[in-house]
C-alpha cells in the first residue's frame, strides 16, 4: 500500500495511471504535499498521525536543484535549503509518533554533490551571497545530516526506526533542465552532457536512479546509517550497492546542531 504525495495532481494522477497499468492490483492514494510549504507539510503530518495507520517505509525523494538565482519558499526561506532539508525534516519528525510504531524503514535521498562544499552555517538562507551549486550542496549535506542523527536518536531511544541515505548518481531527469517556474529558461549544459553520458553507457538512467533508494529503503540486508548509490565507475551509474559514506554527512556535532536549528526554525516559522 503506498501514499503517493504529490505537489502536482495532474502528474501524480499520471504516475498512479502507469502504476496502474503494469499492476492493476497495486494499492495506491494521492495526498498533497508542497515540501516548500511549511504549512502544507503541517498539513499531510498531522492528518496521517490522525488517520494512525503505521508507516513502515518513508523515502525522502523530492528536491530542487540550482535556480540560476536566488529564489525563496513561501516561508521566507532559500528554496533549496527550505525544500531539500527543512520539508524533508518537517515531514519526518512530524510522523515519528507513525514511523516509530511502522518500525519503519527511512530512506534520505542525497547527491552527489553531497560530497563537497559546506553547510553554510553563518548565511543559511544565502541572503548575503547566493551560489546555486554552493546552497544545492549544502542543502544536500544538511539532509544528509538529518537521516544519520535520526538513526543516532533511533539506536539511542529504541525507536526501532531504520533512518539511512541514498543517492540516485547522475541521470538525466528533469532536475537541469528547462523549468521557467524556476527561473531556468532552457535546458542547462549540465544536462545535455548527461544526457550524452547516460546513452553511452557512462551516466545513469532514470531507471537506474531510482534503485539505491529502493535498496536502501526494502532491503533486509540495508542497513541504518550506511549510504547506498550506484555502483559503476564513479559511482554516477550502474546498480546499486552500499558505499562508503560522504565525510561531510559523518559529523554528530553537525548533525546535532543541524536538527537543533531546524526545529528552531519550525517553531518559529509556526509561531509567526
Amino acid at each position: 500500500e503506498v501514499i503517493m504525495p504529490v505537489r502536482n495532481r495532474e502528474k501524480g494522477e499520471k504516475a498512479a495511471e502507469r502504476i496502474l497499468g503494469s499492476n492493476p492490483s497495486a494499492k495506491l492514494e494521492l495526498r498533497d504535499l508542497d515540501l516548500s510549504s511549511l504549512a502544507s507539510v503541517t498539513a499531510l503530518t498531522d492528518e496521517l498521525v490522525a488517520e494512525g495507520r503505521p508507516i513502515n517505509i518513508l523515502i525522502n525523494n523530492a528536491g530542487v536543484m540550482t535556480p540560476p538565482e536566488r529564489r525563496a519558499t513561501s516561508d521566507g526561506f532559500e528554496l533549496q535549503f527550505g525544500t531539500n532539508h527543512l520539508g524533508h525534516f518537517s515531514l519526518t519528525t512530524g510522523l515519528l509518533p507513525v514511523l516509530k510504531e511502522g518500525k519503519a524503514h527511512v530512506t534520505t535521498q542525497i547527491s552527489v554533490a553531497a560530497s563537497q562544499g559546506a553547510v553554510n552555517w553563518d548565511d543559511i538562507n544565502w541572503e548575503r551571497s547566493y551560489s546555486n551549486m554552493g546552497s544545492y550542496s549544502s542543502s544536500k549535506i544538511a539532509t544528509g545530516l538529518l537521516g544519520m542523527h535520526l538513526h543516532r536518536l533511533s539506536e539511542a531511544n529504541g525507536w526501532g526506526i531504520t533512518s539511512n541515505l541514498s543517492h540516485p548518481g547522475i541521470s538525466p531527469t528533469n532536475l537541469l533542465s528547462a523549468q521557467p517556474g524556476m527561473g531556468r529558461t532552457s535546458d542547462t549544459t549540465e544536462v545535455k552532457v548527461i544526457r550524452v553520458l547516460s546513452r553511452i553507457g557512462i551516466a545513469g538512467t532514470p531507471q537506474s536512479a531510482d534503485r539505491p533508494a529502493v535498496l536502501a529503503a526494502t532491503s533486509p540486508d540495508a542497513k541504518g546509517g550506511r549510504l547506498y548509490g550506484p555502483k559503476g565507475p564513479g559511482h554516477i551509474g550502474g546498480g546499486p550497492a552500499e558505499q562508503k559514506l560522504y565525510s561531510r554527512v559523518t559529523s554528530e556535532a553537525d548533525a546535532r546542531r543541524l536538527w537543533e536549528l531546524s526545529e528552531q526554525l519550525v517553531a518559529e516559522h509556526a509561531a509567526r
